[in-house]
């Protein structure tokens, strides 16, 4: 039975511009800490390749680790946000909820680049939100909510904890608005 977080193809292609959007705002905090790693923004570009339909998803199901491990050849939190960003925008070609995923660890990179400024995760939604087609709305609200559903990136893992689980939160409930 596929999990309620896949999303169908199709709309896993219309959510993986946006995800990759989302990432790619954070990119240059890694890019400025490892220049010659291109790991997260190669896995951006899959990513919006994908969303265009130019690979195929058994193909990116395969790379969707890459971008991860480039997290640790970084120290600075916010740049290991950024590459977990880039990676769950990657991993959309295999589940459509890593797509919040990216969005979330772009939330965590800006809070943690702008720690002094208390409204920065919620600025960072704000953004993120006003990015989202129409379609890309209606695809992502057919996820489940955080927690409601354990098979998948959405369930009581890393995401749901946190930084991270609160910005998936409040992305949740700005779609449902």
């Amino acid at each position: 039975m596929r999990s309620l977080q896949a999303l169908s193809e199709a709309d896993r292609r219309i959510v993986a511009t946006w995800a990759a959007t989302c990432a790619e705002r954070w990119l240059p905090i890694f890019e400025s800490e490892a220049p010659a790693d291109g790991r997260p923004r190669d896995a951006i570009a899959r990513a919006r390749a994908f969303g265009r339909g130019e690979l195929e998803t058994a193909d990116e199901i395969r790379q969707r680790f890459v971008a991860g491990r480039a997290a640790h050849a970084v120290q600075n939190p916010a740049a290991v946000a950024a590459a977990r960003s880039a990676a769950q925008a990657s991993g959309v070609a295999h589940m459509g909820a890593h797509a919040l995923g990216a969005a979330a660890y772009a939330v965590k990179a800006a809070t943690l680049v702008n720690s002094g400024q208390p409204s920065a995760g919620e600025d960072e939604i704000f953004w993120q939100v006003h990015q989202m087609t129409e379609e890309q709305r209606l695809a992502l609200r057919q996820l489940p909510l955080l927690g409601e559903n354990a098979a998948g990136p959405l369930g009581p893992g890393l995401l749901a904890s946190g930084v991270l689980g609160d910005a998936i939160r409040r992305i949740q409930a700005q779609l449902r608005a």
